[in-house]
């Protein structure tokens, strides 16, 4: 057998769908056919690439690589044809806050100019939002990002700021230092966070910490009152809560924002989304 066009925008569609069913009625097959499609493009490849030992669908490692391959490839057919690929969402991740206020500018701004290519922000709870196991295709992040096989170039800086419940003490100031935290309960996202206590002078640190896993469970610890917790300007405008206050910190060292992707072929836009990036937080001065 031969591998032809059709075996992979039949793969395609089931990797964006992750679903047989979604898939046949996106090409208007049968179930049959798209199984068997997908069937014999395995064989033909040698290697399994979606994974039907579950409930849900999901690709192996090897279909989540072959996915960006398959993808420049029917890209690069239908232009040659001048008809442009339709329909293959170019994923952008996020583990918390995106662009933060910006994040509308961002999505609406990419929408105006690339209609037909969909821009999907996805949270993914892990330091790299899904890029490094490849969820996404981008990934908007924070902080220092060591995983192999990225390429990262900085958007912009965010001043830290403190998170307090709105009827705390310290909710009115118009500024805290650090040493203002260090008697209380801090709250620590330790998937995707970028907080640590290296961020006080040894000697001066917070007396506890509670341990969370993403930005609802921290917003939920301190709004309960169990805790505060230190971020970005980006969260203040992504989550403003009546129960929440952020108040600026003035001795904390501000927090780089990244682009990142992975160091191979991957989604033919990605350059046009770096330079729409550093256009609107460049107009905006960061989130």
């Amino acid at each position: 057998m031969t591998i032809e066009l059709r075996h992979f925008r039949c793969f395609l569609a089931i990797a964006d769908t992750l679903s047989v069913t979604r898939a046949a009625e996106r090409l208007h097959l049968t179930q049959p056919a798209v199984s068997r499609t997908l069937r014999q493009l395995e064989e033909e490849l040698g290697v399994r690439l979606v994974d039907r030992s579950t409930h849900h669908l999901a690709l192996t490692p090897e279909g989540t690589g072959f996915r960006d391959q398959a993808a420049i490839a029917v890209t690069a057919f239908d232009r040659a044809l001048g008809h442009p690929h339709r329909g293959w969402p170019l994923r952008l991740g996020h583990a918390w806050s995106a662009a933060g206020r910006y994040t509308t500018v961002l999505l609406r701004r990419w929408h105006e100019r690339h209609p037909d290519t969909p821009l999907e922000l996805l949270r993914v709870d892990d330091r790299t939002a899904g890029l490094a196991r490849g969820d996404v295709d981008a990934a908007l992040l924070r902080g220092e990002v060591s995983a192999p096989g990225l390429v990262t170039e900085q958007l912009t800086t965010e001043p830290r700021v403190a998170g307090l419940p709105a009827d705390d003490p310290l909710a009115g100031r118009a500024t805290l230092s650090l040493a203002d935290l260090a008697d209380r309960t801090l709250a620590l996202n330790t998937v995707s966070g970028t907080t640590t206590l290296d961020l006080w002078p040894a000697g001066n640190r917070p007396a506890s910490t509670i341990t969370i896993g993403n930005t609802d469970d921290w917003l939920a610890a301190i709004t309960g009152g169990r805790a505060v917790g230190v971020t970005t300007s980006a969260t203040a405008g992504m989550h403003p809560h009546p129960a929440m206050a952020y108040v600026p910190l003035t001795d904390a060292p501000p927090v780089p924002v990244v682009l990142a992707w992975r160091d191979s072929p991957g989604h033919p836009l990605i350059p046009d989304l770096i330079a729409l990036a550093h256009e609107v937080l460049g107009e905006t001065g960061g989130a």
